[in-house]
């Protein structure tokens, strides 16, 4: 059961081992979005679509359905799960430039209701829920 915080809907800030969690596309062209929030305050590589960079970890949301998007979150899943020593911020990849519904991406992230170092969205937790 998730009982304990929700990303914030607006981080302008982190701490020292806190990550932002973006969606990003496969070139890595960080121009909109949280990518962009991403570039301009937290270390996101222009280029590098995938994975740990900077103070972020992105995960690639606009290279075709859902389907496409699943193994890039259970790798995120996997990554988080052996780096307790950091929090990841998940915002709600997928659910603005992408177009995806919330009901279409939070089921990808149901194995990580148990793991105490990634904090979902509020709206991500209650659609898993239902």
């Amino acid at each position: 059961m998730y009982n304990r915080e929700y990303t914030p809907d607006f981080i302008t800030h982190l701490k020292e081992n806190e990550i932002f969690v973006f969606g990003s596309n496969l070139a890595g062209a960080h121009a909109g979005g949280a990518a962009r929030i991403a570039v301009l305050q937290f270390g996101a590589i222009m280029g590098q679509g995938t994975g740990l960079q900077g103070q972020c970890y992105a995960i690639p949301t606009m290279q075709g359905g859902v389907e496409t998007i699943q193994p890039y979150v259970d790798e995120f899943i996997d990554f988080a799960s052996d780096h307790g020593e950091y929090k990841f911020l998940v915002t709600r990849i997928g659910c603005g430039i992408a177009g995806f519904a919330t009901e279409e991406i939070a089921p990808l992230f149901s194995r990580a209701l148990d793991i105490p170092n990634i904090i979902l969205p509020q709206d991500f937790v209650e659609a898993i829920d239902k």
